[in-house]
């Protein structure tokens, strides 16, 4: 039974301009998109796109590869599971032996995007498809590889729900009866007892094409941008991604209703999203620093490190706060000074084979610096 208030389920919308949606057709399970793919849909640059995304959770091998039956198993109305995770579990290839788990919508041409230039991707608006996703760890994965899962399981799957809170706002409260073959326990066997965390609903991949014919692998970030796992990047954030091919054969995926950073268990709240996007075109020449990975918020400044060594990454974001702050008119030795003394810097995933770590500059600090 589903409670009162929560959010309907977004089915996919009948096909028309501006609306891309989630298909055998129009995805790619594992992979990411490369210069020799073509493109599944077009935007001038300044443009905006809805895209519909799936999540992986609840569709892979070691869930049956079967979202009706899994989530039903959960107690899930069949009319509740989106119809293109059931049509993508069933037609699209996927070898998890070679490929990750992602499943990417795209890759979207924009029209005037160059290789060095900089695409800029900004969200507009998400929007929670269904009420209801999952948060898994599996074997040899996550943060603490050798301790979990505990007693030999391979995979447990814990559920989370979308639940209206008492001051109105959507809440995620996370069942804890996980079964070890990745099943889940009804609400009667995880007994009463709930922790509830906020929604911040983002989408863990965007990214721009690699250049050449080799599709890279889904689960690494890299210049590409990709599976970033940056919690910041909700509604009204912009990324940034150096242009690699042309038309820039941007795409989106891995949809999160919530992550704390580190995403230590190897997944968080993972559930689809229907993203409105906003693609501009940047010239390398217009930008006051250069072209690298970075985001910003409506308050904040969000530089970007990416290393499989952590302690690298951290001084990569660094390197990339820096040059934020310079090309904004401050020296370097006082930027240094300045994000030691107001500079956040959080873990923004440990579970992606390459690490990631994000700053967090607020832009009320720099106001009486030069405007980029």
């Amino acid at each position: 039974m589903i409670p009162d208030g929560v959010p309907p389920v977004l089915q996919p919308r009948p096909p028309a301009p501006g609306y891309l949606p989630a298909t055998p057709g129009t995805v790619l399970w594992g992979e990411l998109p490369c210069g020799s793919d073509r493109a599944v849909a077009e935007v001038a640059g300044g443009g905006e796109l809805v895209i519909d995304t799936v999540s992986h959770e609840g569709i892979l091998e070691d869930q049956g590869r079967d979202p009706l039956a899994y989530f039903g198993a959960l107690g899930v109305p069949t009319d509740r599971v989106l119809t293109d995770a059931i049509a993508i579990a069933a037609r699209v290839p996927h070898d998890p032996a070679t490929q990750g788990p992602h499943v990417v919508t795209g890759p979207v041409h924009v029209r005037g995007a160059r290789p060095g230039d900089v695409l800029a991707i900004t969200v507009l608006d998400l929007e929670l498809r269904c009420h209801y996703g999952l948060v898994s760890n599996r074997h040899g994965r996550g943060a603490l590889p050798a301790e979990l899962p505990a007693d030999g399981a391979d995979v447990v799957s814990v559920p989370c729900r979308v639940d209206p809170d008492g001051r109105g706002s959507m809440a995620a409260r996370a069942d804890g009866a996980a079964g070890s073959d990745g099943a889940a326990g009804s609400d009667r066997a995880a007994g009463s007892a709930r922790v509830r965390f906020p929604l911040r609903p983002f989408l863990g991949t965007m990214g721009v094409a690699t250049a050449g014919s080799e599709r890279a692998h889904s689960v690494p970030p890299g210049p590409h941008g990709g599976n970033l796992d940056i919690s910041v990047l909700t509604a009204g954030s912009t990324l940034y991604l150096p242009v690699q091919v042309e038309g820039a054969l941007a795409y989106v995926g891995d949809p999160h209703f919530a992550q704390g950073d580190g995403e230590v268990a190897l997944t968080a709240f993972e559930a689809p999203l229907r993203a409105r996007l906003r693609f501009d075109v940047i010239a390398a020449q217009a930008l006051p620093h250069p072209a690298m990975i970075w985001a910003q918020t409506p308050e904040l400044l969000v530089p970007v490190g990416l290393d499989p060594d952590l302690d690298e990454a951290m001084r990569a974001c660094v390197r990339s706060a820096l040059a934020l702050l310079v090309g904004r008119g401050m020296d370097t030795a006082h930027a240094y000074a300045y994000l030691s003394a107001a500079g956040d810097f959080a873990v923004s995933q440990v579970v992606d084979q390459v690490c990631g770590v994000h700053g967090k500059i607020r832009k009320a600090d720099l106001v009486e610096l030069t405007e980029p």
